[in-house]
């Protein structure tokens, strides 16, 4: 139970649910509420199926291209780095600068699912994860991020009011909040792949 509660928080912060509400709203600003729902039905849909995949072919895609974990660890913890610090600096994911004002047929999948939601930093952490995760662990781990794209899209459902209870700068001091707790989350990731590659050294 544990173990599902802590990936649950993980991923929900990995998220950066906040943001992506931010976007959300800005993306869908004059739509009614049917199609606020649709859009987010969409991109919560096309983000559980990429995750899935990154989560369960990690691993296989790591033995392909002669990676190892460590070092994916240490490359995905400074992309995680780098997305929590334009969280905290701007209250934007730095990948995402200008995409509320580009005009697209359909933007639950693009850019909304990708790559706000799995953006360039989430896809190298669920990739980490996925390897890290074994056995009744992984599926723990889906459970985990199945919750926390769950409630993600219950915050998007919620948006409206939301947003009417927090206006636009309490979301984004949430923003930089989730951003705070990603980056230590990069630390962790990071520090892990470094130890990784001293124990040979050290023992």
């Amino acid at each position: 139970m544990s173990l599902l509660i802590s990936t649950w928080i993980k991923f929900f912060f990995l998220f950066a649910p906040f943001f992506v509400l931010s976007m959300f709203l800005a993306l869908t600003r004059g739509e009614s509420s049917a199609s606020r729902r649709q859009v987010a039905n969409k991109a919560i849909i096309a983000s559980v199926a990429i995750s899935i995949v990154l989560l369960f072919f990690g691993g296989s895609l790591f033995a392909v291209l002669g990676i190892t974990l460590d070092s994916f660890r240490i490359g995905s913890g400074i992309l995680l780095f780098m997305s929590a610090l334009s969280l905290v600096r701007d209250g934007t994911r730095n990948h995402a600068v200008g995409m509320p004002s580009e005009e697209r047929d359909d933007i639950s999948v693009v850019p909304l699912a990708v790559p706000t939601i799995i953006g360039p930093a989430t896809i190298g952490t669920i990739l980490v994860y996925g390897a890290e995760l074994q056995g009744w662990d992984l599926f723990i781990g889906l459970c985990g991020l199945l919750l926390a794209l769950g409630t993600l899209v219950l915050i998007l459902y919620s948006g409206s009011l939301i947003e009417k209870i927090l206006g636009r700068t309490g979301l984004n001091v949430l923003s930089k909040i989730t951003g705070l707790i990603l980056a230590a989350m990069a630390a962790q990731i990071f520090m892990s792949g470094v130890m990784g590659f001293l124990h040979p050294v050290v023992n």
